[in-house]
């Protein structure tokens, strides 16, 4: 394992004192799931090799889902794919006729990632050295950069929506050549998907269409094209918190949405799509309930079902859906040993047997949830660390009882009504659930 650096170990820190999955170093705690990350990282080869893949990554609260997909996205970096997290929520979700499903790209855009920008904010980077190649390869060439960038981008015109980005880019090569900062600033905006009215786009930038709620899977895929030509090796998208599908009131525009993500899957599955993945986080209920779920698209169903062969202890991790298992007290042994080799020393550090007093208090006070959600039995040990390293002379057995652990229920699942973005009462199947 590589060496921890100081910038991780307090992202780390921080992240897990707040109930939060940390960004950077998460292999430095992660425990179990060999088989998955394997994978997943099969995966990201298939990307990198010109291929698509797709994932639903379905796993009760408190499984892991969110850290995992944060896994993955690190390795997708490592890889030398360019990612695009963001998660769901009333006011972003993939098909909308209300300027939703904009938000939503709009939200990825801005956390587009590189290795070299792993906490978002690369889309300027990635244009700029899309055109910096291009003004490099023009000048071997003596030819205009302009004529280049259109011979780069030529086959954009044959895709949906691709002579518009690729005059976005045109412009945006302009700006940089005539020190235009506020052309460039507009292409950038467009290609984030924030103008929010063509006329707007056309006064600034002379096109005649803007990323819209129609267009957002279309743009998904110029964009694994642009970067593939930025020298990149894809494009990784990832959605989060896909349970505000399943919270929707209205059945017609969950069942919008359902089939977008049908569209997804056929393109992936059908070899359509190049350079592109997709991970969606979600619960069993998300995906399994016939009345609100992906399975109550009759064609979601029968591309999701589950390999019938695959049951009792055989594993298949082929298809699309990946499940995932709480974890076991082995499991948050060892996590919390990793987490206690971050926050000290071995000359200071606790010995295992606080950490087995420390399960056995948590198990006593909320029962078999300090393993299964251990959000805050995992704040509730850093919390330890932090008072023991601030407050040497303390025995670490003298605080053990004083500890205060709460079980971890989520939020109840509650409605959104689609008209409003209001959240609602759920009915009373919808318990409890939260990615």
């Amino acid at each position: 394992m590589s060496k921890l650096k100081p910038r991780e170990r307090d992202a780390i820190v921080q992240a897990l004192r707040a109930g939060v999955v940390p960004k950077l170093g998460l292999r430095h705690i992660q425990v179990g799931r060999v088989r998955e990350i394997e994978e997943l990282v099969k995966d990201m080869d298939r990307i990198s090799d010109g291929g698509s893949a797709i994932r639903f990554i379905i796993g009760e609260y408190g499984s892991g889902k969110t850290f995992f997909m944060n896994l993955i996205r690190l390795v997708a970096l490592e890889k030398g794919l360019v990612v695009m997290f963001a998660d769901l929520a009333p006011d972003r979700r993939i098909h909308a006729t209300g300027g939703q499903a904009r938000g939503l790209y709009a939200e990825m855009a801005r956390n587009l990632s590189t290795r070299t920008k792993p906490d978002g904010g690369a889309l300027a980077s990635v244009v700029e050295r899309f055109v910096s190649q291009a003004h490099r390869d023009a000048e071997e060439r003596d030819a205009p950069t302009g004529s280049v960038i259109r011979e780069r981008l030529g086959h954009f015109e044959e895709l949906t929506g691709g002579f518009e980005f690729a005059e976005v880019i045109r412009r945006y090569w302009e700006g940089h050549e005539t020190g235009d900062d506020e052309l460039k600033s507009a292409a950038l905006r467009w290609l984030r998907g924030e103008f929010a009215t063509r006329t707007d786009a056309r006064k600034a930038l002379g096109v005649r269409t803007i990323i819209d709620d129609t267009s957002v899977y279309d743009h998904l895929k110029l964009m694994s094209a642009f970067v593939c030509e930025a020298g990149y090796k894809g494009l990784l998208v990832g959605l989060d918190e896909m349970v505000n599908l399943y919270k929707l009131t209205s059945s017609q525009a969950r069942n919008a949405n359902y089939e977008q993500i049908l569209r997804i899957l056929n393109d992936v599955l059908q070899g359509s799509a190049e350079n592109l993945g997709f991970l969606m986080g979600g619960t069993p209920e998300f995906l399994m309930n016939t009345r609100r779920g992906l399975y109550s698209y009759e064609a979601l169903q029968s591309r999701l079902a589950e390999n019938t062969f695959a049951r009792d202890r055989l594993v298949d991790l082929s298809g699309p859906v990946v499940r995932l298992a709480s974890l076991t007290p082995e499991d948050l042994f060892v996590l919390l040993a990793n987490i206690r080799r971050i926050m000290q020393d071995d000359a200071g550090a606790l010995p295992d047997t606080a950490l087995e007093a420390f399960m056995a208090h948590c198990s006593d006070r909320i029962g078999e949830a300090y393993f299964r959600t251990p959000r805050n039995t995992v704040t509730a040990f850093v919390n330890l660390l932090s008072v023991l390293e601030q407050n040497p002379g303390v025995e670490w057995s003298d605080l053990i009882e004083k500890i205060e652990v709460t079980e971890d229920r989520g939020e109840d699942m509650t409605e959104v009504d689609e008209s409003t973005g209001a959240e609602t009462a759920g009915d009373d199947d919808l318990i409890s659930f939260k990615l």
